[in-house]
């Protein structure tokens, strides 16, 4: 029982990883990357999509993102899309081709978005906390229920403990690189 409780809290934990990761690989840093148009979606084919589906996203420079429309009826949304999207980029449409230049970040752009990671972060903190309180609860109820020791159950708590603190180091670490990243000229 203690184990699948350990299981459940890993793999809700890994989730928040991953989605922290993905919020991070979004903000925009000095140079042009595929990742910075995930937030994207485009209205197409009466339905909302993101992106990468009704397109390609390439990087062949530096401060240049290239977006090919697999269809040509519908480059119109997805310039529509990107502006939308208050990314600060102004696409120039060349056919089915988008051509995106990557302004350089000035200083205080490169603060705000070092303040949104450090916001991200403390989100993903929270909800690893509150995974651990949900796994700790649960450990009480087996505790109270008789079906776990007291040792049993002070040895889960410490084992979920030391989870959520690497769990929490790891967010730290992802942050504190994108935040360099962001501030590097």
């Amino acid at each position: 029982m203690v184990d699948e409780i350990y299981k459940q809290t890993r793999e809700k934990m890994q989730k928040t990883l991953e989605t922290i990761h993905k919020e991070l690989n979004a903000v925009r840093t000095g140079k042009a990357s595929a990742h910075l148009l995930d937030t994207v979606r485009v209205e197409a084919y009466g339905t909302t999509m993101p992106l990468n589906q009704v397109a390609t996203v390439a990087t062949p420079e530096p401060r240049l993102l290239v977006v090919q429309a697999f269809d040509k009826t519908v480059v119109g949304e997805i310039v529509k899309a990107i502006q939308k999207a208050d990314l600060g980029f102004n696409p120039i449409v060349e056919g089915a081709v988008l051509r995106i230049p990557v302004p350089a970040l000035n200083e205080e752009r490169r603060k705000e978005l070092v303040k949104h990671c450090k916001h991200v972060a403390e989100e993903g903190r929270v909800a690893v906390r509150n995974i651990r309180r949900e796994a700790n609860e649960h450990l009480k109820r087996e505790g109270k229920g008789h079906d776990i020791s007291e040792d049993q159950e002070k040895q889960a708590h410490d084992k979920i403990q030391k989870m959520t603190d690497d769990f929490i180091k790891q967010i730290d670490d992802m942050v504190n690189k994108k935040e360099q990243e962001v501030m590097a000229v």
